[in-house]
Parts: C-alpha cells; sequence; structure tokens
C-alpha cells in the first residue's frame, strides 16, 4: 500500500511540475486538435488511388499472417523449437532468437520469389505498365509457384474436395485451398524433421539414464548429465550447419 500511495505522489508531482513549466513557458497550453473528414475527390483518378492505397495498408496490416502462412517461416520455426525441446533446452536459444534466425533463413529462402515477384508485379506497376488487377495476379502467381512446390498433393486434393470444386490442373487451384493446404503439408514435414532430431537425443538420454542405473546413481536426474553430452554431441557434429542446411535444401 506504501508503494502504491508513493508511485502516484511521484506521477501527481511530475504532473504539477510539468503543468507549471508549461504555463511559465507559454502562458497558455496549446492542445492539438485532430481532424477527420472525407473530402470530394476532383475526378475519378483519385478516388482509385485513395483506394488502391486503402487496400496497400489492408495488406500492410495482414502481412504477419501472410508472411507465417505463405512462406518457409512455419517450417522454419516449429524445426528449431523442435531442437530446443530435443536438447532439453526448452528456452535456449531465447524466442527472440529463435524468430529472428527464423526470420532471416525466411527471407534467404524465399529470396527468389520475392525478386521473382518484383520484376513481374512490382516494378511494372510502379513503371504504370501494367494495372493494379494485373500487377496482382502476377504476385500470386509467384508466391503460388513456391507453395505448390512445397505442397503435397494429398493435402491439396484434400481441401479442394471438401470445398466442392473440381479442378483441371493444380494451377487452377484457389488461395482458399491452397494457403490451408501448404500450411498443413509445412507442419507434417516439420514434424517428421522434428523426428529425426529427437532420434539421436533420445539415445543419448537411454545410454545416460541405464548407466546412471547401473552405478547405482538413483538419486541424480538422468537430464542433469545428459545435457552436456547432448550438447557436446551437437556442437562435434556441427548440429547448427547440418539443420540450417536440411532446412534450405528442402526448399530448393
Amino acid at each position: 500500500m506504501k508503494g502504491v500511495l508513493r508511485f502516484s505522489s511521484v506521477v501527481l508531482i511530475l504532473l504539477i511540475g510539468a503543468a507549471a513549466i508549461a504555463q511559465s513557458v507559454g502562458g497558455e497550453t496549446a492542445i492539438p486538435s485532430v481532424r477527420f473528414g472525407i473530402d470530394s475527390a476532383k475526378n475519378p483518378e483519385e478516388v482509385a488511388s485513395s483506394l488502391q492505397i486503402l487496400g496497400i495498408l489492408t495488406i500492410l496490416s495482414l502481412a504477419p499472417a501472410l508472411l507465417v502462412m505463405t512462406t518457409a517461416f512455419t517450417r522454419i520455426v516449429v524445426v528449431f523449437s523442435f531442437l530446443r525441446t530435443a536438447l532439453g533446452t526448452p528456452s535456449i536459444p531465447p524466442n527472440q532468437v529463435v524468430i529472428g534466425l527464423s526470420l532471416f533463413l525466411t527471407f534467404y529462402v524465399m529470396a527468389p520469389t520475392f525478386d521473382n515477384l518484383n520484376d513481374q508485379a512490382v516494378q511494372p506497376y510502379m513503371r504504370k505498365e501494367i494495372s493494379f488487377d494485373q500487377a496482382k495476379d502476377k504476385a500470386w502467381s509467384s508466391m503460388r509457384d513456391f507453395m505448390i512446390r512445397q505442397t503435397y498433393k494429398k493435402d491439396l486434393a484434400l481441401f479442394a474436395n471438401m470445398s466442392g470444386k473440381q479442378y483441371e490442373s493444380v494451377e487452377d487451384v484457389g488461395w482458399q485451398e491452397l494457403i490451408p493446404a501448404f500450411v498443413l503439408s509445412e507442419l507434417k514435414t516439420a514434424f517428421i524433421i522434428g523426428f529425426y532430431i529427437f532420434v539421436p537425443f533420445l539415445v543419448i538420454d537411454l545410454v545416460v539414464a541405464s548407466t546412471l542405473m547401473s552405478m547405482g546413481m538413483m538419486m541424480l536426474p538422468p537430464a542433469i548429465v545428459s545435457l552436456p553430452a547432448k550438447v557436446l554431441v551437437f556442437l562435434l557434429a556441427d548440429g547448427w550447419t547440418l539443420i540450417v542446411q536440411a532446412l534450405i535444401g528442402g526448399f530448393r
């Protein structure tokens, strides 16, 4: 209770001091006003430009979800989470490091796709060589080609059948079916890689536990002994390089 009263007193003193300074400097404190309004457009081009800006802002607000659901980020971050659990260090590396590394690896994997998207859609649209609808279609085409290569045909057929639509080719599948099928395929692939990561560390845990039991050290937790052993084996095998190489190679 005393801490709350002390904090309230400090805040009150700061507010009084700020008001006194503002009054001594300007005499009167100017409060800015914020206004929102809709003005009439002078020509149809202004309306089209405003709608395009609104659409771009909407896309930017959905950028985190699009980054997670339509790129390599999901597979990479799930594999790194499996690695931390298999090593027995659920908080090392920290979440910020894991997400940051996953993000930059995603940019590296997606660089050819983003370059193609920029050359085929963004730059021609900026030069006013194509319309906004054409740029949108070309951008989706670049992302669709990447996602189709990484999606299991079984998952794609699952969502296509549930939607009740018939497609003549894979390229005709809409984003409503392709994006969830792609995410499901990425999760399956990440869990398969996580299984292979778990196997050698599980063997080390079994060996350490059997050794401690044979020596009669029943009170010593096996995790305390197996953790440095797993870290040492991981470092000697150059584990980070192997995992990153396997992850990137899986997208080529």
